[in-house]
């Protein structure tokens, strides 16, 4: 919420002024993505409304700018032409009441386990999606677009060099528009993408059947909204962070694009989330604060209702200028010369996100990416050996060390020939942390295979969770964890 109490006439000036910049970045992708899923402009632009309201309250990180994602309506896409525009409300609506669960249970917390390597390949590859999504919008229109768009970078570039009075961006959206308006030049403006007039959005109960055939047709889109929507919010939440801003609270972020979400579809709206290129737009001009958010916000559903003629006439190569700028800021350079002393597995996992991300779409990204960096460290630490044995002419002890889990099950039953060994045989697991029930399973098998030899096994110095674990699991073994030694506390690694 607000704190009032500590706010400074500078912050309140750098978040006015970012959030005026916002505004008007987030016509052109809400406008394009609704046109995208065959409906309104406005429809984008009142989801760019409710979202931008919402978390400049209640959001995790003051500052983050969410709207109408293209990682979102791509999910949507199939359910607006299959079942039509009321079945999306619904999935909305659910895919809020998902993100405010995860919020409140407090699962947002693993976003931690996305590897740095793929957090990088998903902002490379989110910064060239950005720059591609620009191309359409100034291709085929001339050396004047192309000069206009140059000099917006270049005045984005170097206004901040010369004052910090304003945003460069908004200087540059001011100095671009004064030169197409005052020397009519023929370029393309807002109004020419589509007509962004409209009112306030409307309560509109969904009016699809409610059944559970809707809800089969509708869940599935419901939770992929749902995770697409809190990964991409979750990872731009911690690019801001590593840009130097106030560490975010994930769970809140979690609750307030649910509540959003949710509040999406009750206004016949499709859901959103946090925008990496438009919070980053307003983290570079200035907004640090809740009030960018607010601003934002409420000077883009006053440019829908009241603004719309005037806001028609703002030179698209402007927007695309200070894009293309967003574009190179987001890109995260200094992976690519840490990309040769990566581990070989790092750099695949960071190139893989970056190009799965391009091609498909963000969760898919992320997913494989995680997927990819646990395979890998399963791989890396599925090594577990006999460190030292001692035998006698009545027993045999085997003292091991590493991870026993489902990557090191193999090597685990290779170390051992029951027939071969003596009538008494003891392993000690004191430097070995039995990690999930693959590795209880191993050790029920191998006493099995003892006692089909006619041996006895001692297992000593197992932690008192596997010991548990066994009790219930490990029906050939269970009768002697008795005799079990339980490992000391200090010992368990």
């Amino acid at each position: 919420m607000f704190n009032l109490k500590n706010l400074r006439a500078s912050d309140v000036k750098n978040d006015v002024l970012a959030g005026a910049v916002v505004s008007v970045a987030l016509i052109p992708e809400a406008t394009a993505f609704s046109l995208l899923a065959g409906l309104s402009p406005t429809i984008g632009l009142h989801t760019a409304f409710i979202l931008g309201l919402v978390t400049a309250f209640f959001g995790g990180k003051p500052g983050m700018i969410s709207g109408a994602a293209g990682s979102i309506i791509v999910v949507l896409i199939g359910l607006i032409t299959q079942h039509g525009y009321e079945y999306v409300l619904l999935a909305t609506i659910l895919a809020g009441l998902i993100q405010l669960s995860i919020g409140v249970l407090r699962l947002g917390k693993f976003i931690r386990l996305v590897p740095q390597p793929a957090i990088y390949g998903f902002v490379n590859g989110l910064a060239i999606v950005i720059m591609l999504a620009q191309f359409p919008m100034i291709k085929g229109q001339g050396p004047m677009m192309y000069a206009l768009v140059a000099l917006a970078m270049l005045i984005v570039w170097l206004f901040p060099k010369l004052t910090k009075a304003i945003p460069g961006s908004l200087a540059a959206l001011i100095v671009i528009s004064a030169i197409a308006v005052g020397f009519g030049l023929d370029t393309k403006r807002v109004g020419d993408l589509a007509d962004i007039s409209g009112t306030l959005p409307q309560f509109h109960l969904p009016t699809a059947p409610l059944s559970w055939e809707t809800l089969k047709i509708v869940l599935p889109y419901a939770v992929v909204i749902a995770l697409v929507g809190l990964i991409e919010s979750l990872l731009t939440l911690s690019v801001l962070d590593e840009m130097g801003s106030k560490k975010g609270a994930g769970n809140q972020e979690c609750v307030a694009q649910g509540i959003g979400n949710t509040l999406c579809g009750f206004f016949g709206s499709f859901a959103g989330c946090a925008m990496i290129g438009q919070s980053i737009i307003n983290f570079t001009s200035g907004g640090r604060g809740r009030i960018s958010n607010l601003v934002g916000a409420l000077l883009l559903i006053l440019f829908v209702v009241s603004l719309s003629q005037y806001i028609a006439l703002l030179p698209v190569a402007a927007l695309a200028g200070i894009m293309f700028v967003v574009c190179i800021n987001t890109f995260e350079w200094s992976s690519l010369r840490r990309l040769k002393h990566m581990p070989k597995a790092d750099a695949v996992v960071m190139v893989a996100v970056t190009l799965v991300t391009i091609f498909t779409d963000l969760a898919l990204a992320v997913i494989c990416g995680v997927i990819i960096s646990a395979l890998v460290f399963a791989w890396q630490h599925a090594r577990i050996s006999v460190i030292e044995r001692a035998e006698t002419q009545e027993q045999k002890t085997y003292r091991l060390e590493g991870p026993l889990f489902f990557g090191s099950t193999t090597a685990f039953q290779a170390l051992f020939n029951p027939h071969q060994d003596p009538d008494n045989v003891v392993i000690d697991f004191a430097r070995t942390r039995v990690m999930d029930s693959s590795g209880v399973e191993a050790i029920d098998k191998l006493t099995a295979r003892y006692q089909e030899a006619g041996k006895k096994l001692l297992l000593r110095h197992l932690s008192e969770d596997c010991i548990r674990l066994l009790r219930h699991a490990g029906p050939f073994c269970s009768h002697d964890l008795d005799n079990a030694e339980p490992k000391a506390a200090g010992n368990d690694v």
